[in-house]
């Protein structure tokens, strides 16, 4: 894919599902408990990738560096971004350069309104470190009801984000990022009675997540073409090898599920049809 190509006339859409694990986004895709993602993943598949870094905070910098995370597969693999420095091994004939220090900006520069709807933490502008990555954006929020403890997290940013667009004139391109909460610790509040944290409870947490993501795509693409990315930043452990948690180097913390994808401009009419 040739994002130069798409700049100008696309609004781009980035999605983390923070701390997904690939084998849970994978059985929720298999057991149908996602349609609304299997809608939009080539293939009606995730593909698994590796991660750049294995807690949130390292994999955002690394991603807002045009560092996505890496196909499971050998060999150099060009980027869809990339910042200009000398040496770079994947940076290819179609990779979109910024003459910038991340791509943020970089969009910026190309008039880009940049949004980030925050979710876990590093995301939460409560310290130094929470403004972190939030500061990279021209507009950007957080509040607890955005946050990893509120049972309606994903509705509550989707909802944030549809009203953040509906301020903009439509012909104000846009790069809307959003931290999706409701995956990471503690997503045992999906499943009525659960107390621990599992797959299970993730996988809850995901079919959650698929239930309230349709209208931020009808309002984006009422607005313009959408160039979108959907992936996690980093799995997590629940046990295996005795291992708990991320930040750890285990493969179900690096592999990660991702997908790309390329949704055309609906008229209103189009849109209340889906």
């Amino acid at each position: 894919m040739n994002v130069d190509r798409l700049i100008g006339t696309h609004d781009f859409l980035f999605i983390t599902l923070d701390t997904l694990r690939y084998d849970v986004a994978q059985e929720c895709l298999t057991n149908g408990y996602t349609p609304n993602l299997a809608r939009l993943l080539p293939g009606g598949k995730w593909e698994r990738r590796h991660t750049p870094a294995s807690f949130t905070y390292a994999a955002h910098q690394a991603f807002f560096a045009g560092f996505l995370p890496t196909p499971d597969l050998p060999g150099k693999h060009p980027r869809l971004f990339a910042l200009s420095f000398a040496g770079s091994e994947t940076t290819g004939e179609n990779t979109c350069v910024f003459e910038t220090a991340d791509i943020i900006s970089g969009f910026a520069q190309r008039e880009y309104h940049t949004i980030c709807i925050g979710g876990v933490g590093f995301f939460n502008k409560q310290n130094a470190l929470g403004n972190v990555l939030p500061g990279m954006f021209a507009e950007s929020h957080w509040d607890i009801s955005l946050g990893v403890t509120d049972p309606n997290s994903t509705e509550n940013q989707v909802r944030l984000a549809i009203e953040c667009l509906a301020k903009l004139p439509r012909s104000q391109r846009v790069f809307l990022f959003i931290n999706i909460s409701a995956l990471h610790q503690p997503n045992c509040i999906f499943l009525p009675g659960e107390t621990i944290d599992s797959p299970i409870t993730q996988a809850a947490a995901l079919a959650y997540v698929d239930r309230h993501l349709p209208p931020l795509f009808e309002a984006m693409q009422q607005r313009a073409p959408i160039m979108g990315i959907i992936c996690s930043d980093h799995g997590t452990a629940y046990g295996e090898d005795d291992y708990h948690g991320h930040r750890l180097s285990h493969p179900v913390v690096w592999h990660v599920p991702y997908a790309e994808f390329i949704l055309p401009r609906l008229d209103r009419s189009e849109a209340n049809a889906l």
